[in-house]
C-alpha cells in the first residue's frame, strides 16, 4: 500500500511526516530548508511510493486567511501542477504547534532540544498527518 506524507509549509523551514504502509502511524520524518523542499521531495517521491500529500492550512482563529496560507497554496498548486496523479489534501493546522510543544515534553525531550525548532515542525507534520487519518 502506498504511503501519506504531511507537511508543515513555513517561509524558512518545512516539517514532514511520513505513514507506514499500513497508513496507521503517522511519523516524524525531517524538517528542510523552504528553499529545498521542492528537491528533498522530488527524492522523496522516487524513494517512497506516495499517493496523497496532507498539507497544514493556517487560518485566523475567526477563518481568515493569513500570509502563510497564501504561500501554502502556492505551494500546493505548483506541487499538484508538477504531480498531477498525487491527491493534495489541505488541513487545517489550528494549534498544531502548542500541542506538539506539548508531546515533545510528554516524551521527554530536553528543554535545549524542545526548543529547536526543527523538531517542533517535524512534529507539527506528524500531528496535521494524525489529524487527517483520523478524518479518512
Amino acid at each position: 500500500m502506498s504511503k501519506i506524507i504531511g507537511i508543515d509549509y513555513g517561509l524558512v523551514r518545512t516539517g514532514i511526516a511520513i505513514t507506514d504502509s499500513a497508513r496507521i502511524v503517522a511519523s516524524p520524518l525531517q524538517t528542510v530548508p523552504t528553499k529545498e523542499l521542492s528537491a528533498f521531495l522530488e527524492k522523496l517521491f522516487l524513494k517512497e511510493k506516495i499517493e496523497v500529500v496532507v498539507i497544514g492550512e493556517a487560518r485566523y482563529l475567526n477563518g481568515e486567511q493569513s500570509e502563510i496560507t497564501v504561500a501554502q497554496q502556492k505551494f500546493a498548486d505548483g506541487l499538484k501542477k508538477k504531480y498531477p496523479l498525487l491527491l493534495i489534501e489541505r488541513i487545517n493546522e489550528a494549534f498544531t504547534s502548542q500541542e506538539a510543544a506539548r508531546s515533545l515534553i510528554t516524551m521527554g525531550m530536553k528543554k535545549s532540544d524542545r526548543q529547536n525548532k526543527s523538531n517542533l515542525d517535524m512534529v507539527s507534520a506528524a500531528l496535521i498527518l494524525r489529524y487527517y487519518l483520523d478524518k479518512i
